[in-house]
């Protein structure tokens, strides 16, 4: 069939190169309108319920909310893990859905599950919410506002009705969640002595409130041929109108709410708090929602921020550089791009240096832009973003898209010089000769090529995020292989028909380049050597191959290497009960500290969570942002002198991560660190007491950092526990006294006061100093159902006592985690330590036991699923070997190539990092497909040489030299167009793809070398002579 289209394309050569053009044009127009991101969509579906428990300790809201919500959702389609918190006050579930489920499919699971929990929740429980559709990278930009003359809630009330409405009205958005600042109120601030004194309970109270804030329809009138609408307007619009609202009357007074109470605009109670640079600022986080072009976004933002500058005060300003993860993508692209480059550049100097020819050089180069281009196609009709994957697939590929043309090149003009060197009457014409020499090598290219295929297919059994992760980058790999080969078919032999044609070129090359000449000589000098002493040689790569698995067995293992994302994301915990004032103390501390290093400009912090936000974090931790830029110093390096720098910093946990890898462990494991001890069980004391046993005896662990359990402790609080004797004697009801105490010392919401489009809470609950210390909270009066208000102490008891700060739960079931970040060793052999340490250290009582989790549970789970695969993949590239030769010990010859290849991937792995991931490990798969071409081809050759009657060492040699430029030629180009990507390992974009090109680049060199020697060799010993 292939056959069949070279003689068409050769016969119609001008439509085949407009076609490559047309192809070419196309996929530069798709590339620039493409979607732009640093990673594939690596989320899982989850969906997030958001509670508002509205004064309650965080045993109730678990008992109450949290374990509903959890009844109500297990069982539902496709639902692979539920976990939850509860703290005071809200209720957070997130409930993970299958990978591959639709997330609009998942939440409409949830959004029907929901009106079920409703009805059975508590009075005065907020209704279940979802949080709005994120993913890992959804966390796109921080603003930081800060003013030297408005006061901090002249400045959140302008973030939030200014600032944030201008960015959620850009197309895109998903949420943006204000922190910091004063959240504005109006107060009803009740006077208890004044209350009693008019013998006004806080119920009417509240009550009149609300009735002195409402507007009513009246209908409407037909009057004078026109249509009026009644409106009763009786909202309250300044403090005056609700100061002047009448509570009774005694004795034809009025009593009016400024007699009992100060009507006042004040700030809410803070659950959190901003800073930027260590000064107080309100902090503006910013997500996008799903397949959003982040660099796009982030251009857009830039424009309304920009905008908004003209509009707001003077003093106000607005800092957008400090986490953007536009950074991050523009750094990482350009770099693989910059590799790319490279690459290529290599490769014309390897083309250029072999064939001394400008023409066969641009002939096998240009199977590079159409390739790429093509594949660029395809990834868009696939659904595909240009990110740092499909790039990272295209630059490994870069070197084997030029082998095929490189082949064809080579062979047709070998052919085109032999042709010259006939006499004028026996020369044939140049398109017989271009489609001979390109039929020729056909076979071997396209089994070549299929085999190199086939090598990446085990990437696409991977499940989860790995396989999100790294399926792109197999797809960009195999596609624009596939179109280098149809290139090769198709274009290079229409190419080579045009410019090759040359008859005083080809009689001044007649002979072979320079190179050429001097590399055959040297060559079969020491292939004749060789083959004088086939068993030793052969004998020798044995032992070398031992040895290289001795070394392999040494190995360390991981999950993914480590991003660099130039931002650190650093938690620092306090201890729970800690106030929020002490929180932004310790804050500023740490703010103060990485200031003072040089590598640090900004630093931004966000202490406790905002409303509705889905950070479960109390107001003891923060979470600090810090960009950074590295000129001198590696970022392991780097990390280490941070931990040092805040190791000063009292009473905190601190703990350091990157925003996306922060975000990937939290979607792995539930935890923002790399391994997560999780204890389950009932009792929260006992879990912390194995928690932070395990703590102990894991914190001395070389190569551990940042241990640190989860603080579910106890903290101080006041319970009221009513006296049920004494309130029947009053004629008075628990849920009465509740009520009061709910308005007196939380405050209750009495509707809300607009400021043209602007509304504010309007509240109703005790004067400050009526409920700011416990003896006051003691004798705070309660009004009787019959008149006449008593001190609370004569109703109920009132008890110091403790309560769990914060409750985890994963499916259905209580726990803790002790979460530990891994730094200069490999992953594997730091859990295997702790699962040792864990097991003979730590004795679990009846009922409880101990889980782990993290990115080494995908690991392991993935280097299996590989594992399988790969021998899956070397019984099908056996197979096609066995099509091509139709012979087994044919087969099996060229199948030697595979050890030869792992002999130098796991010597180079072994004296460079000295650690294995997935990304290694793909690395080591798709090497086989690279590496048995060369045997193909040098195989192939003997065989057409036997057929012609050759035998011996001269069938040996000259199939051997024949082969040799090509062999050396496709060696050279992949290998050195993976040195950039080797070399780079430690630049944005080039993580992943890093560890591959490493790989690729040993065992591509030691399977070079090997080949041209040991096959050979090996060929000699097993086909014996007729």
């Amino acid at each position: 069939m292939l056959n069949k289209i070279l003689s068409i394309s050769l016969k119609n050569r001008l439509m085949v190169l407009f076609g490559a053009l047309v192809l070419s044009l196309s996929g530069i127009y798709i590339a620039k309108n493409m979607n732009v991101d640093v990673f594939p969509d690596l989320t899982a579906p989850t969906v997030t319920i958001l509670t508002e428990a509205h004064g309650m300790e965080s045993e109730e809201v678990e008992r109450l909310v949290t374990y509903q919500l959890e009844t109500a959702m297990n069982g539902s389609p496709n639902v692979r893990r539920i976990r939850s918190s509860s703290a005071a006050g809200i209720s957070i579930v997130w409930i993970e859905f299958e990978w591959g489920t639709d997330i609009y499919r998942a939440r409409q699971i949830v959004s029907e599950r929901i009106p079920m929990v409703r009805e059975n929740l508590p009075t005065g429980v907020g209704s279940p919410t979802m949080a709005p559709i994120s993913s890992i990278m959804g966390e796109v930009m921080l603003l930081g506002v800060t003013s030297d003359s408005l006061s901090p809630m002249e400045l959140r009330t302008l973030s939030d009705w200014t600032i944030r409405p201008r960015i959620k009205s850009i197309g895109g958005i998903a949420n943006v969640i204000v922190i910091g600042g004063d959240y504005k109120q109006y107060q009803v601030l009740a006077n208890p002595e004044k209350l009693k004194y008019y013998d006004i309970s806080l119920g009417d109270l509240l009550q009149k409130v609300e009735e002195s804030n409402v507007n009513a329809p009246g209908g409407i009138l037909n009057q004078h041929g026109k249509q009026y609408i009644i409106k009763g307007s009786g909202r309250a619009y300044s403090i005056d109108n609700l100061e002047e609202a009448v509570l009774k009357q005694v004795n034809g007074q009025s009593i009016k709410i400024k007699d009992v109470a100060t009507v006042q605009v004040g700030a809410a109670d803070k659950i959190g708090d901003g800073s930027l640079n260590s000064s107080p600022a309100v902090i503006l986080t910013i997500s996008k929602q799903p397949d959003v072009n982040t660099l796009e976004l982030t251009e857009q933002l830039d424009g309304a921020i920009a905008d908004l500058k003209k509009t707001l005060p003077p003093t106000v300003k607005i800092k957008n550089q400090i986490f953007r993860q536009a950074n991050f993508i523009e750094s990482s692209i350009d770099n693989l791009n910059q590799t790319l480059l490279e690459g290529a550049f290599f490769v014309v100097i390897v083309l250029f240096i072999f064939l001394m020819n400008w023409r066969t050089t641009v002939i096998s180069l240009l199977a590079i832009p159409i390739s790429l281009l093509v594949t660029i196609i395809v990834l868009k009709l696939l659904g595909y973003t240009i990110n740092t994957m499909s790039l990272g697939g295209m630059a490994i590929a870069i070197g084997a898209l030029v082998d095929d043309a490189i082949i064809d090149v080579e062979n047709v003009f070998k052919r085109l010089r032999e042709n010259i060197r006939k006499p004028k009457e026996d020369r044939l014409p140049i398109l017989t000769v271009v489609k001979d020499a390109s039929i020729e090598i056909r076979s071997s290219i396209i089994i070549a090529t299929l085999i190199i295929i086939v090598s990446f297919i085990p990437l696409f059994f991977l499940s989860g995020m790995e396989g999100r992760l790294l399926q792109p980058l197999g797809i960009a790999f195999i596609t624009s292989v596939l179109t280098s080969l149809v290139v090769a078919v198709t274009v290079t032999p229409v190419l080579c028909s045009y410019l090759l044609k040359s008859d005083k070129v080809l009689e001044k090359q007649a002979e072979g380049t320079k190179v050429e000449r001097w590399l055959q000589k040297k060559y079969s000098v020491t292939l004749i050597k060789s083959l004088k002493f086939p068993k030793l040689i052969i004998g020798s790569t044995i032992g070398v191959f031992i040895i290289s698995l001795l070394f392999f067995s040494q190995l360390g293992r991981s999950f993914l290497p480590e991003f660099n994302e130039g931002s650190l994301v650093i938690s620092v915990v306090g201890i729970p009960g800690m106030s929020l004032e002490e929180s932004n103390k310790t804050g500023k501390l740490v703010e103060e500290l990485l200031l003072e290093m040089p590598e640090v400009n900004v630093v931004t912090r966000r202490t406790g969570r905002a409303e509705l936000d889905e950070h479960a974090q109390g107001v003891n931790a923060a979470e600090i942002d810090v960009p950074f830029t590295l000129e001198d110093k590696s970022k392991e390096e780097y990390f280490e002198e941070v931990r040092e720098k805040l190791s000063v910093v009292p009473g905190v946990n601190i703990t350091l991560g990157q925003p996306i890898a922060h975000r990937i462990d939290h979607m792995l494991s539930g935890t923002r660190a790399n391994i997560a001890i999780k204890v389950f069980g009932s009792d929260l004391q006992k879990l912390f007491e194995i928690g932070k046993n395990i703590e102990d005896n894991i914190k001395s662990i070389e190569g551990i950092a940042d241990v640190a359990v989860d603080q579910q402790v106890e903290v101080p609080q006041l319970r009221i526990i009513p006296n049920r004797q004494l309130l029947a004697s009053h004629g008075m009801t628990v849920g009465n006294l509740m009520e009061q105490i709910d308005v007196a010392f939380a405050g209750e919401k009495a509707g809300e006061i607009y400021e043209g489009q602007k509304y504010f809470d309007l509240v109703v609950r005790f004067q400050k100093d009526s409920r700011d210390k416990m003896q006051k909270i003691e004798s705070a009066l309660i009004s009787l159902p019959n008149g006449g208000q008593i001190p609370l102490n004569q109703l109920a008891s009132i008890a110091s006592i403790s309560t769990p700060n914060t409750i985890s739960r994963e499916d259905v079931q209580r726990k803790i985690v002790v979460a530990a970040n891994v730094q200069g060793r490999d992953l594997r052999s730091v859990v295997n330590e702790i699962q040792d340490i864990v097991g003979s250290t730590t004795t679990m009582p009846e009922g409880y036991r101990v889980e782990y989790g993290g990115q080494f549970e995908s690991e392991a789970k993935a280097s299996q699923l590989l594992l399988i695969t790969a021998f899956l993949a070397i019984l099908i590239i056996f197979l096609l070997l066995y099509y091509e030769f139709k012979n087994v010990k044919l087969a099996f010859i060229v199948l030697i190539n595979l050890p030869l290849a792992l002999i130098g991937g796991i010597l180079i792995v072994y004296f460079t990092s000295g650690i294995i991931s997935i990304a290694a490990t793909i690395g080591f798969i798709s090497l086989f497909g690279i590496a048995t071409r060369n045997g193909i081809l040098l195989v192939s050759r003997y065989e057409d040489l036997r057929t012609q009657g050759l035998r011996g060492v001269e069938l040996l040699r000259l199939g051997a030299i024949d082969r040799l430029n090509p062999i050396l030629m496709t060696a050279f180009t992949t290998g050195l167009a993976l040195i950039p990507l080797a070399l780079k390992g430690g630049e944005a974009g080039n993580e992943i793809q890093s560890p591959m090109a490493i790989v690729i680049l040993g065992g591509l060199l030691s399977a070079t070398v090997l080949n041209l020697i040991v096959i050979p060799c090996v060929y000699a010993l097993v086909i014996k002579e007729d």
